[in-house]
């Protein structure tokens, strides 16, 4: 891994640039979106048939996945990873419990307020990839669950044999999911958006998926609403000598070995704890499966940076607003009123970022690309809409129509006036 010394170096070197997505080659990316956007609004289930056939290489004949074969998978799946999907489901809902608890709370007093009410329907959408990812449905699910949505949609494009992942189905079933859909990439954006003749149309879309997917997501909101735009994963870790390098090693690589893009960053004021987690990485990668993804990811974005202090530490990694930030110093809960910007802090050694990833609680949907500087964490207020209630007695018009009505005049719209002046003639 580079090594950067100094704040200021540390400094240019951390701040933000153009999205990923904005690279070399968006252009005929976005083209290539559009036009399935195009295609699937136009044709509907025609044309994710089509691109099933084109882009995943098997022929579908129906698209929906039946309760049949959801009950099936479980036989297909091994009973320690259901054990544990189940726990990890148990702990997400009790965490989004608590928040609806604490967040979701109607006023009307005094005539103004507000109403709580959730989003009808919300379309999830779980890529395939090399691998399913149950955790991911998990987490974006059962906080839709929690909030009160009345019907949560799966899209999750088909194995090479034709049917869905059987993991994926028993997550699922576990999540509470409603209707499974046998389609992935930007189509099924498109289709939840739109809506075909199978796929219902949703009111926001929500999940992972690779950079066509992203951008589908971005093309179409407006249309409907989306969780974000994510970008690929990203840690920075703050350690002093006090931290165990053998530890900071394993968690750089465990997000370096997402993707090639990944960013795994080490901030500490020990030049001995620099050199020796540097070593460390080097001695872990070689036992890694992925270890080509990992090599790739730290030589591109990967670095160690050696400041003087913890708070110019903490100061570098509000700049960066990471995606995942990990304090691993001494009295680590002291320096956690500093730390302005991060889509998920970790406070000391135990905490680390992979239990979030699977089964502590909040949910591992987190902003990326600095975009922790405005944005949240995914949670059950994702799946929630405010409305403002207005309940005026004749009382409150005396006091504030004619403030009203003078306002209305300077913007040079009269006729607002009048709607208050007349009742305001009625009423006196």
């Amino acid at each position: 891994m580079k090594t950067i010394e100094g704040f200021q170096s540390a400094k240019g070197a951390l701040s933000r640039q153009a999205p990923t997505w904005e690279a070399p080659g968006a252009d005929e990316r976005e083209q290539a979106v559009k036009e399935i956007i195009d295609e699937v609004r136009r044709r509907g289930d025609a044309a994710l048939l089509d691109y099933t056939l084109k882009f995943d290489t098997v022929k579908l004949t129906s698209l929906e996945v039946s309760k049949a074969q959801i009950t099936s998978a479980y036989q297909a799946v091994a009973a320690d990873l259901v054990s544990a999907l189940k726990l990890a489901a148990e702990r997400i809902r009790s965490f989004h419990n608590r928040q609806r608890e604490s967040i979701f709370s109607e006023s009307a007093e005094t005539g103004l307020g507000w109403l709580v009410r959730p989003i009808n329907r919300v379309g999830v959408h779980v890529p395939g990839f090399t691998a399913p990812l149950p955790s991911s449905l998990l987490m974006t699910a059962i906080p839709a669950k929690v909030a009160g949505v009345k019907e949560v949609i799966l899209t999750t494009p088909p194995q090479s044999d034709g049917a869905v992942s059987p993991v994926t189905l028993v997550a699922a079933d576990i999540a509470g999911i409603d209707r499974i859909f046998s389609v992935g990439g930007a189509q099924a954006i498109a289709a939840l958006a739109f809506g075909t003749e199978s796929i219902p149309r949703v009111d926001k879309i929500c999940g992972p998926g690779n950079i066509f997917v992203l951008l589908a997501k971005k093309m179409l909101y407006g249309v409907v609403g989306i969780d974000g735009l994510y970008g690929p994963s990203e840690v920075i870790i703050i350690a002093d000598e006090t931290a165990n390098p053998e530890y900071c090693a394993a968690d750089l690589l465990a997000q370096a070995e997402h993707d090639p893009l990944a960013s795994a960053i080490l901030i500490t004021p020990s030049r001995s704890m620099a050199d020796k987690v540097n070593q460390a990485v080097e001695q872990q990668l070689k036992g890694l499966s992925r270890k080509a993804i990992a090599t790739e990811s730290l030589q591109n974005r990967g670095m160690i940076v050696v400041i003087a202090s913890i708070e110019e530490a903490i100061e570098l990694a509000n700049l960066y607003a990471p995606e995942h930030l990990c304090l691993v110093v001494d009295n680590a809960a002291s320096y956690v009123e500093q730390v302005s910007n991060a889509g998920c802090l970790f406070v000391g050694e135990n905490s680390l970022e992979v239990l979030v990833d699977y089964v502590a609680g909040p949910s591992h949907v987190l902003p990326t690309e600095g975009t922790a500087r405005f944005s949240s964490p995914l949670n059950v207020s994702d799946f929630i809409k405010l409305t403002n209630l207005v309940a005026m007695e004749k009382d409150d018009l005396k006091k504030l129509g004619p403030a009203a009505s003078i306002i209305a005049r300077a913007e040079g719209l009269d006729a607002h006036a009048k709607a208050v002046e007349k009742r305001l003639e009625t009423s006196s």
